[in-house]
């Protein structure tokens, strides 16, 4: 037999606003759990989405930034990073 894991029921308050808004959506609970997802997907791995980074992350992103470095994308216009290695080698 297998055991289905018990779901969480997790609550928060919206303002009217977008109370008003999600008012035609279908399915509120699967809408809000497909953005919160899609959200997480697209979070910064080191700082997880809060934009701010330990003394310690701070540290291991000092070392890393020595062979990388930000560049805006000549496409795209957005940032991304680069190994400077790489760049060396090509």
């Amino acid at each position: 037999m297998t055991q289905r894991k018990k779901e969480e029921v997790i609550t928060f308050k919206v303002d009217e606003r977008l109370a008003e808004a999600m008012s035609g959506v279908q399915n509120r609970s699967a809408f809000i759990r497909d953005a919160i997802l899609a959200a997480l997907g697209n979070t910064c791995p080191v700082c997880r989405g809060t934009g701010i980074l330990s003394v310690s992350q701070k540290n291991h992103w000092e070392e890393f930034t020595q062979h990388h470095h930000v560049e805006q994308c000549d496409e795209c216009q957005e940032e991304h990073l680069v190994c400077d290695h790489e760049i060396m080698t090509h």
